[in-house]
């Protein structure tokens, strides 16, 4: 377990250039999971084999990232599973079983919304108190749709990975590795 705020101040010195648009995607995905991120099973796979192949380098981030304050969400960053020799069919069946099965709410993204916004008040990050209270209350005119990040943090970071249920994940652990 960790606090939101000290998730968010790690995520923030971690990518200096975030903006509101990256912390709502980090939210929404903390309180929703990755059911929006799910046509397919073939979409989600060669998004996956496309991705796998062509994501180059990038920052230093942890295999395994939890997003929300109870752990139960985390990003699992392709480049660390790449370099540890993590099997992608794994991969990708944590990633389709966390879309199916794990369920958020929208009460929760709510939530972490103002703690959000309180928490900026507090801290020197990129955005402010302000910016992130307006963002919110737009997704939420809009009913809260997934975003992409933006476009500064895609050039600056190249995010690669995919939201997984930590606990579904470490049903994998033993097999994910490939010979």
């Amino acid at each position: 377990m960790i606090d939101l705020g000290s998730l968010l101040h790690n995520h923030f010195n971690r990518y200096p250039l975030m903006q509101v648009q990256d912390l709502y995607k980090l939210l929404h995905q903390a309180a929703m999971g990755s059911e929006h991120a799910v046509v397919d099973e073939t979409s989600a796979r060669r998004w996956l084999e496309k991705e796998w192949e062509s994501m180059g380098d990038g920052p230093d981030e942890p295999l395994l990232d939890p997003i929300s304050p109870d752990g139960a969400i985390a990003r699992l960053h392709l480049r660390p599973c790449q370099a540890a020799g993590v099997d992608r069919e794994a991969i990708l069946a944590a990633f389709l079983q966390t879309a199916r099965t794990w369920h958020g709410s929208l009460a929760t993204l709510q939530e972490y919304g103002q703690l959000a916004a309180e928490q900026a008040g507090k801290e020197n990050w990129s955005i402010n108190q302000q910016e992130i209270t307006i963002f919110f209350g737009k997704m939420e005119k809009e009913g809260y749709p997934a975003r992409h990040h933006s476009p500064g943090f895609a050039a600056a970071y190249r995010p690669a990975y995919r939201v997984v249920s930590t606990g579904i994940w470490r049903q994998y652990e033993s097999f994910q590795f490939s010979p």
